[in-house]
């Protein structure tokens, strides 16, 4: 195969990367390989610089669906240039200051949060938006029904006519 290509440890050794990421990486489409006339993974060498933005965009926080996603726009056989880094990094710029918009919002939103475990005041938009747990009664609806639902005896209503006029005791 040549010295265009570097055996899975070599690839290893190289990048930073263990053996086993690789293989991981290689299952989700993100690098590829070729076997050997013995059955061993042979990786070229403009893979180097594909694991180099794998990582870069792992660490910034970017999911692999969308790293394999980007990485498939690239020309095969060639290490991604400049110009596609460019091209990359502009694209996971605006979904990365999408997500620090919506996590500055969340933060903001804790501020309001007392803890309470109610889940149904008026103010708790992260978990009770537009307070539509009210709709159910006051309290902390979603323990309340919880609670309920794990004291239902095991005969359906059907099973037990009686059943939905017994109230619920502890």
């Amino acid at each position: 195969m040549g010295t265009e290509y570097l055996s899975v440890g070599e690839m290893a050794e190289r990048s930073g990367v263990a053996v086993s990421t690789l293989h991981f990486y290689e299952a989700k489409g993100l690098i590829s390989s070729q076997r050997s006339a013995g059955n061993q993974r042979r990786y070229r060498r403009d893979a180097l610089r594909k694991l180099a933005v794998i990582r870069i965009a792992q660490r910034v926080g970017m999911p692999l669906e969308a790293i394999r996603e980007a990485l498939s726009r690239l020309p095969e056989g060639r290490a991604p240039t400049l110009a596609d880094w460019r091209r990359l990094s502009s694209d996971w710029r605006a979904e990365l200051d999408e997500r620090i918009t919506q996590l500055q919002s969340l933060r903001d939103q804790l501020t309001d949060c007392i803890g309470c475990g109610c889940l149904s005041l008026r103010r708790c938009r992260l978990r009770n938006p537009g307070d539509e747990l009210a709709e159910h009664g006051a309290g902390p609806r979603r323990l309340i029904e919880q609670q309920a639902a794990d004291r239902l005896p095991e005969a359906t209503p059907e099973a037990r006519p009686d059943a939905a006029d017994t109230p619920i005791r502890r």
